[in-house]
C-alpha cells in the first residue's frame, strides 16, 4: 500500500501538484462540494460578495492573458452563475472592494494589450449597471487594495507602465468619487500582501521588485498608517518570498503561508509563519500539507477561528491556531488554485472560482466549503 501512495506522490509532483507529506486523509469533516461551473473559465479574477448573500465576479483571463471574461453572478440560493451583461472595461489582475454602501470598486489591472489601467469603475447592486468612478492616479495591475474602517479604500504597489514596480499608496474616499495620493511605502512592492490590523494600520509583507536579471524577493514588512500617510519598517520574515497569502487570525495576529522564490514554480514553499504585531515578531508555523503560490486573497478566517487556505494547489487546507496544525480538505474533485477568486458568503460557506493548473488552462469550475 505504502508503494501505491509514493507512486501516487510522485504522479501529483510531475503535475506540480506536490503533496508535502504524501497523500492524507483529511481529519476534518469540512469539505468542499462542486458546484454547477461558470459560465467562463478565468483565472486572475476577483470575487465580491455583496450584501444580498450573491457573489460578484469580475473579468480575469481565460485562455491566454488576451482574453478577458465578463461578469457573472452566482446566487447564493440557487447555487448558479448567471451571466451580467453590462459594459465595463475588460481587465484582470485588478481588485474589487465592497463599499460601506454596498457598491463594488473595481480598480487597475491588466487590458487584453497587457497594458496596466488607471480607469475604475462602480457596481450598483441595485441596478447591476457599471459607472465609470474616475481614475487612479497612476495606470497598476497586481496591487492590493485595503478597505479601512472609515470606508476608504487604500490601493498598494502594484506594477505600472514598463513594468515600474510601485512603492506608492492612494487613496479611493467614496463620498468625493476621487483618488488622491496618500503616502509611500519604504519600498516598491508587488506580488505582496497587504491586510488591515485591528488597530487601522496596514501590515504590508513581503512581494518583489524587477524581473529576470533585476529580480529582489523580499523578507522585510512594513506597517502603513492611514493617519499620518507614514510607514514604518516591521519585523523581517524568516524566509523571502512572493506570491503568499497572508489572513488575520481572531487573535490579531497574522497567517502567511506559501509562495516562492526567485524559481517561481520550482520554488514553491509549503512554510508558514506568523506576524505578532504587538511583539513585532515573526514565529515559524507548521508546515503546510502541500506547497502553494499564486493564490493572495484566497485565505479566509471562518467564524470558529480556523483559516481556510483555499488557492495555489489542487486541495484546500484548514489551519487551527489552537493546535498549529494544519488538515487537508476532503473534495470530490481538484481545485485549480492558481490565481483563484475565494469569498465567505454570509452564511459562512465559502465560495471558491476557477484558477488553473497550467497557465493556458483556467478553469470555469467551482467549488463550496463547508462544515458538515
Amino acid at each position: 500500500m505504502k508503494r501505491v501512495v509514493d507512486i501516487f506522490g510522485v504522479a501529483l509532483a510531475v503535475m506540480g501538484l506536490t503533496l508535502s507529506a504524501g497523500v492524507a486523509v483529511p481529519s476534518t469533516n469540512a469539505r468542499l462540494r462542486d458546484l454547477p461551473p461558470m459560465s467562463s473559465s478565468r483565472a486572475a479574477h476577483t470575487m465580491t460578495t455583496l450584501e444580498d448573500g450573491s457573489a460578484l465576479i469580475v473579468g480575469g483571463f481565460i485562455a491566454d492573458e488576451k482574453q478577458i471574461a465578463g461578469v457573472e453572478m452566482f446566487d447564493a440560493k440557487r447555487r448558479l452563475f448567471r451571466t451580467v451583461r453590462n459594459a465595463i472595461t475588460p481587465r484582470h489582475s485588478h481588485t474589487a472592494t465592497l463599499l460601506p454602501n454596498g457598491r463594488v470598486l473595481i480598480a487597475g489591472g491588466y487590458d487584453a494589450q497587457a497594458r496596466r489601467l488607471d480607469a475604475a469603475e462602480i457596481f450598483d447592486p441595485a441596478t447591476s449597471q457599471f459607472v465609470p468612478a474616475g481614475r487612479m492616479t497612476v495606470p497598476r495591475a497586481d496591487h492590493t487594495a485595503v478597505p479601512l474602517r472609515d470606508g476608504r479604500v487604500a490601493i498598494i504597489g502594484g506594477s505600472s507602465t514598463g513594468w515600474t514596480i510601485l512603492d506608492s499608496i492612494e487613496l479611493y474616499d467614496p463620498s468625493t468619487g476621487e483618488f488622491t495620493d496618500l503616502g509611500r511605502m519604504n519600498v516598491p512592492r508587488m506580488s505582496n500582501t497587504s491586510v488591515l490590523l485591528r488597530d487601522g494600520r496596514i501590515f504590508i509583507a513581503a512581494g518583489r521588485r524587477g524581473r529576470g536579471a533585476t529580480l529582489e524577493i523580499y523578507r522585510t514588512t512594513e506597517i502603513f498608517d492611514p493617519a499620518t500617510g507614514r510607514s514604518t519598517r516591521a519585523a523581517d520574515m524568516h524566509i523571502a518570498r512572493h506570491k503568499h497569502d497572508a489572513v488575520v487570525l481572531a487573535d490579531g495576529r497574522v497567517l502567511i503561508t506559501g509562495g516562492s522564490d526567485e524559481n517561481d514554480s520550482h520554488g514553491r514553499y509549503d512554510s508558514a509563519e506568523i506576524f505578532d504585531p504587538v511583539r513585532n515578531i515573526f514565529v515559524p508555523a507548521a508546515r503546510m500539507r502541500m506547497a502553494r503560490y499564486k493564490h493572495r486573497g484566497s485565505s479566509k478566517l471562518l467564524p470558529n477561528g480556523k483559516a481556510l487556505i483555499a488557492g495555489g494547489a489542487a486541495q484546500a487546507e484548514l489551519y487551527d491556531p489552537a493546535t498549529d496544525t494544519f488538515d487537508l480538505v476532503a473534495s470530490a474533485s481538484q481545485l485549480h488554485g492558481h490565481f483563484s477568486a475565494v469569498g465567505l458568503l454570509p452564511d459562512h460557506r465559502v465560495l471558491i472560482t476557477g484558477g488553473y493548473a497550467r497557465p493556458d488552462s483556467p478553469s470555469s469550475g467551482a467549488w463550496i466549503y463547508d462544515e458538515l
